[in-house]
């Protein structure tokens, strides 16, 4: 059994902020910023590739109520909400989960922005395969 169905279980203890049928949403023991929390569907779900319609709208449901809860009680006005869902994209613990960050100012958190000019004839292509 996985970290999060762990807790979701109560076998771990955790910092849950808010629950409901669907998700339990926790404080990261990391902490990247003050208030930073984890948002973990109950049932086990690898990643967003596996999330089914309705757990990705419980999930964005629950993940609005957390980021108001933070601006109300930490101040925040800035949030940063972050999946990583495979290892290449640095996912840790094989069970989704979507990180709320709140944003402070000088908080030293820092996702690198692509610096360069578009390039018109690689997104046309990339349009013609992707386009519905």
């Amino acid at each position: 059994m996985c970290i999060f169905c762990k807790i979701i279980n109560k076998e771990i203890p955790s910092y849950t902020i808010y629950e409901n049928d669907f998700v339990t949403c926790f404080l990261d023991i990391s902490q990247a910023t003050k208030g930073h929390t984890l948002i973990v569907p109950k049932k086990h779900v690898q990643d967003i590739f596996s999330l089914e319609k309705k757990e990705a709208e419980e999930i964005m449901k629950a993940a609005v109520v957390v980021a108001n809860v933070l601006k109300e009680k930490l101040g925040t006005k800035d949030i940063n909400l972050l999946n990583n869902s495979g290892q290449l994209a640095g996912q840790t613990v094989m069970h989704f989960h979507l990180h709320v960050l709140p944003r402070y100012e000088n908080d030293e958190i820092d996702f690198h922005q692509v610096d360069h000019e578009p390039n018109f004839l690689e997104l046309d292509k990339l349009y013609s395969i992707l386009k519905p």
